[in-house]
């Protein structure tokens, strides 16, 4: 089970961790402002289908995708290409992400960005902020309904956004008790990581309308971001297609519906 070695692999590190939340708490809100990440998805979409374009060398599933990218060439590509936001992944061990690589990526462009990882401890939400993202991933599969709570939370008073990743209606519920108004349907089962490309569709109306609808995993062609504009969702998060693409400007444009 991919997620259950990947969480063991995290939460392990978490235990260990020294350092004390107080004085990270602090240096995050010493941090200079957010850019905005739901606030620019909600903008875009009014018009288009917005994209959450995604700087990802590996797949535990796939193995290497584009490991030699460079991260401030793929963000102009993707900005240029017409992204409304970023995705990092900072995984080291089983996505070969960085810190370093957000880092990068943020400096380059001024889109929002979200910090792709697994959280599992406050701290972590901590350092998505002080190493400079606008917005935290929070799996619901990965966390309690009072981790997935006490977590939203406290990203709310780190002027961070919240990007709730939910893979069936049980997980939908739950994020919508929590007051949850930015929900990523990630059409990868976390644990296979096989991919389910109607599940986003099927899952659509169940969500109010004022939620920020998100579907993740599995868009590769135009005819996938067709049906996902078409089922009610304001954005798509793509990352395989695009960082395995020839030419990453056009296939990004034609996603932008």
């Amino acid at each position: 089970m991919y997620l259950d070695k990947i969480l063991e692999k995290h939460r392990s590190a978490a235990s260990v961790d020294a350092r004390k939340l107080s004085d990270l708490t602090r240096q995050a809100k010493d941090c200079q402002a957010t850019r905005g990440f739901a606030l620019r998805l909600k903008r875009d979409s009014e018009n288009q289908l917005a994209v959450i374009a995604e700087i990802k060398r590996r797949s535990p599933s796939r193995g290497a995708l584009n490991h030699e990218l460079n991260p401030t060439d793929i963000a102009m590509q993707y900005r240029n290409g017409g992204a409304s936001c970023l995705s990092v992944l900072t995984d080291e061990e089983f996505f070969d992400g960085s810190v370093s690589d957000l880092q990068q990526a943020c400096a380059a462009v001024d889109l929002p960005v979200l910090r792709k990882d697994f959280t599992v401890s406050m701290k972590d939400i901590c350092d998505t902020r002080i190493m400079g993202a606008d917005c935290v991933l929070l799996i619901a599969a990965a966390l309690s309904r009072d981790e997935l709570h006490e977590f939203y939370e406290f990203a709310i008073d780190l002027e961070l956004d919240s990007l709730i990743e939910v893979h069936d209606e049980t997980e939908l519920a739950t994020a919508l008790e929590i007051g949850a108004t930015l929900i990523g349907v990630n059409q990868r089962d976390l644990k296979t990581f096989e991919v389910d490309q109607q599940r986003a569709v099927r899952m659509a109306s169940m969500m109010p309308n004022d939620v920020i609808k998100v579907a993740e995993s599995g868009v590769k062609t135009r005819q996938d971001a067709l049906a996902l504009r078409g089922a009610g969702y304001n954005a798509v998060l793509v990352g395989e297609s695009l960082v395995t693409s020839g030419d990453i400007i056009t296939s990004l444009k034609d996603l932008c519906l």
